[in-house]
């Protein structure tokens, strides 16, 4: 428990925080690699290029320092990023490494309001909120041992299948080496690798959505191939059937928990579809009765993954509707058959189809895709306890 005036110093340097905004963690983050570069070996640098990492970064220290006197209200930032860390397997003694060089970062930005009682006060900050997240991270990493067919860190799984979904999407069916049982998840949640090879300039940690329901014998992943993506071009290109991937359990915050009699509308952009097909085949596999609505929207027919799927599903049952889009079509795609409407998914078109009492909206996808779904859905009157998404990667509010 901080005392009241650790909590008074903290949210003094608010103001010392919104004016460094992200060179704060920017600086952060090159000092903590120039002396800690083993820890690049659990970071994904993609997002250091791009600026996501910082910028989420940043965005979490600000909140904590803003809220830290009510810290409850950042309990579903903490247990999102309780999640992402076991997928990275992050342990206890990694804290210290970030708090230290957190502290020296403080230090050499604003070296004149950096007093020791301002340190002393940041250093308590910090080390009751590593609390937090080493109790929770441990909750998690004993739960996905105690799961029948669970375990904890790394398991070694075979590629059984590697399936062209799309042009840009592979799915790959994974089996656990030992021939065991594997630990069941909820539909939404995110499959952990720990990619180590000799092409691989550092080892890489990636999560990649699960895309059918869960069935105690095997998983499958869908990996889009991004432009300059060092994991996603590792998969496509290098890994193949036979070969051996290092797993950690199921992890994420963000799944799908419905009764049957619950309308569910699920809406996704370019491979958010993934988490989505995972909730379909489990709400199809359990025989949902309520309405099912599948709204997705890419490019065009190539880029349409699971498609035949979805269609022989959609003729399979009743309650299955589906509203797709294609933002330019080919010659080849047909109409009504293919998709439904040409453009950006427009959700005012189906309206009078999803906007449906007691119906849960769970959508996937591009930051300003699900920005629009969140604004459309909110714009009805739809309560936020019924909307439910997913961000790739380091997290952002819509």
């Amino acid at each position: 428990m901080l005392d009241s005036r650790t909590i008074e110093i903290v949210k003094s340097t608010v103001p010392l925080l919104e004016s460094a905004n992200t060179a704060l963690t920017e600086h952060f983050y090159k000092r903590m690699f120039r002396d800690n570069p083993e820890l690049k070996d659990v970071f994904n640098l993609s997002h250091q290029k791009t600026g996501r990492q910082p910028a989420a970064l940043f965005a979490a220290v600000l909140a904590y320092a803003k809220n830290i006197d009510n810290p409850a209200v950042l309990s579903a930032a903490v247990e999102r990023i309780a999640h992402k860390h076991t997928g990275f397997s992050i342990q206890p003694a990694q804290y210290d490494i970030v708090g230290h060089h957190l502290l020296e970062t403080i230090k050499e930005l604003a070296p004149d309001a950096a007093t020791p009682e301002v340190i002393d006060a940041w250093a308590q900050a910090y080390g009751a909120l590593a609390g937090i997240f080493i109790g929770r991270e441990e909750q998690l990493y004993q739960q996905s041992e105690q799961k029948d067919g669970g375990w904890r860190g790394h398991r070694t799984f075979v590629v059984k299948e590697k399936r062209v979904e799309s042009e840009q999407i592979v799915s790959f069916l994974l089996v656990p080496e030992d021939g065991g049982a594997v630990a069941d998840y909820l539909p939404g949640q995110y499959l952990n690798l720990h990619l180590d090879s000799p092409e691989l300039e550092h080892k890489e940690y990636r999560q990649y959505s699960l895309c059918q329901a869960a069935n105690g014998r095997e998983y499958r992943i869908a990996v889009k191939r991004e432009p300059g993506g060092v994991a996603s071009n590792f998969m496509h290109d290098k890994v193949q059937v036979g070969d051996q991937l290092q797993v950690l359990p199921p992890a994420g915050d963000f799944f799908m928990e419905v009764s049957t009699e619950t309308p569910v509308v699920l809406i996704s952009g370019g491979v958010g579809l993934t988490p989505m097909r995972a909730m379909l085949d489990q709400l199809l596999t359990l025989g949902h009765q309520a309405d099912i609505h599948w709204l997705h929207a890419c490019d065009n027919g190539a880029q349409h993954a699971f498609k035949n799927d979805i269609q022989q599903r959609r003729q399979a049952h009743v309650n299955l509707n589906t509203h797709i889009w294609y933002r330019t079509p080919a010659e080849t795609d047909q109409p009504a058959e293919d998709y439904h409407a040409e453009g950006l998914m427009n959700l005012a078109k189906v309206k009078d189809a999803i906007a449906l009492d007691g119906a849960h909206y769970y959508f996937c996808g591009p930051l300003p895709f699900m920005a629009m779904v969140k604004e459309q859905l909110s714009a009805w009157g739809i309560e936020d306890s019924r909307l439910h998404y997913e961000v790739f990667g380091p997290h952002q509010a819509l």
